[in-house]
């Protein structure tokens, strides 16, 4: 999942190496991603899955521990990360908190659904061999 959401953040913000502190205001994955899961689960649905990502995430990043989801599922904090938050700690935190996001939709409406949203919302993104990548370590780890 974190190589998805590397992916799709790096997608969005067209290459890290242009990553600005200043988006973290509008964290561009969740804000595209918040209506169609939504329109999915229902705002009470979707807020509790991501004030769920984000307690798994806080515990991998700590400036996500100021972060909180508000009543319409927006991030709350995101302009305001714990110090020694530089531009390369917030991608992190961004990463990590898209790619719990994912591994929970994956959880509860499986990985083809999941996908299937995914190419919804980034149709242009290549996403197709990221499962069978996966799926290719664990044969070699076996």
């Amino acid at each position: 999942m974190r190589v998805l959401a590397e992916r799709i953040i790096a997608y969005d913000s067209k290459r890290f190496k242009s990553f600005r502190r200043k988006q973290s205001t509008a964290f561009p994955v969740i804000h595209k991603l918040g209506p169609h899961l939504a329109t999915l689960m229902e705002n009470g649905g979707y807020r509790a899955l991501l004030m769920r990502a984000l307690a798994l995430a806080s515990e991998e990043v700590a400036w996500l521990r100021t972060v909180r989801v508000a009543e319409d599922g927006t991030l709350v904090g995101l302009d305001e990360p714990a110090p020694p938050a530089v531009p390369e700690e917030i991608l992190e935190g961004w990463v990590v908190l898209v790619a719990q996001l994912f591994g929970l939709l994956i959880a509860f409406i499986g990985e083809s659904l999941m996908l299937r949203l995914v190419r919804e919302i980034w149709p242009r993104l290549p996403v197709g061999n990221l499962m069978a990548s996966k799926d290719h370590q664990n044969e070699k780890s076996q």
